[in-house]
């Protein structure tokens, strides 16, 4: 894979415990919080400081709890490994499907599952190891993360098939470099010839949301299934309202005649 941030919020090198500080421990409790997700019934949400102190220490406890391992408040490798579990599963996953197509759709429908979410503070949104994971190492409110998530998804599928993703599209977090490549090469399908013929969109292929009568993208995602005026998208960074700069990663069901969407072709990836 070209993209390989993921690894470095997988390693985890020394133990942490009480009295512990620094970049580690902030990356300990980042994952908390994001299993409270995994865990509703746990309390697991806790300042992200890096300072190792009794609040982090509880929370451990619970999570150990909520694994039936034995209550220490201590994260070795190993406890960091299952509070990481599920970026592992997803960056990690294999799609069952041998039609590349079909593999896209599964393998977003794996960080789907995984509940993909970004982390917030008072000062900054897009934070977190999915964000970061998808962005190149990259977090903080510049980095609106779709792009990312979508080249994330077709960088696994290609390499899995022993190819790049960049023989169509450049390595880019940038909505509108993704379009314009789009354009250059001939993949880049207008939303007024899709209007005209929505049979020319697919499952897998990669939607991108345009301002009216200028060349501006502000959100992508994957196409998962089309039915009539109707598209369900499979799309990082938005949330139940369809913003552009969410939470999380959604399913979602779109009248693709209501707003001014392009879509980029994925054959021969």
């Amino acid at each position: 894979m070209l993209k390989t941030a993921f690894q470095k919020e997988l390693t985890l090198q020394n133990t942490l415990e009480q009295g512990s500080k620094g970049a580690d421990v902030k990356r300990v409790q980042e994952w908390l919080s994001l299993n409270a997700l995994r865990f509703p019934e746990v309390t697991l949400t806790t300042n992200v400081d890096g300072q190792f102190g009794p609040a982090t220490r509880r929370a451990v406890c619970n999570f150990e709890d909520a694994l039936d391992l034995p209550r220490t408040g201590i994260v070795s490798p190993e406890l960091f490994a299952q509070l990481s579990k599920p970026l592992s599963t997803a960056f990690q996953a294999k799609a069952a499907a041998p039609d590349v197509r079909r593999a896209v759709v599964q393998v977003a429908q794996m960080h789907l599952r995984q509940r993909a979410t970004e982390l917030q503070n008072t000062e900054a949104q897009n934070l977190g190891p999915w964000v970061r994971s998808y962005c190149d190492g990259l977090d903080g409110s510049p980095f609106k993360w779709c792009a990312g998530f979508v080249q994330t998804i077709l960088d696994q599928v290609a390499s899995a098939h022993g190819r790049s993703f960049t023989a169509i599209m450049p390595q880019t977090l940038s909505c509108d470099v993704m379009a314009l490549s789009g354009q250059r090469n001939g993949r880049l399908i207008d939303n007024a010839l899709l209007q005209k013929d929505p049979s020319q969109m697919r499952p897998g292929d990669v939607f991108l949301l345009r301002y009216p009568k200028a060349p501006d993208w502000y959100h992508t995602g994957f196409i998962s299934r089309v039915d009539g005026d109707v598209v369900e998208t499979i799309e990082g960074n938005t949330d139940s309202k369809g913003s552009s700069n969410g939470t999380a990663v959604f399913a979602r069901v779109r009248n693709f005649r209501k707003t001014t969407m392009d879509v980029f072709s994925i054959d021969g990836l």
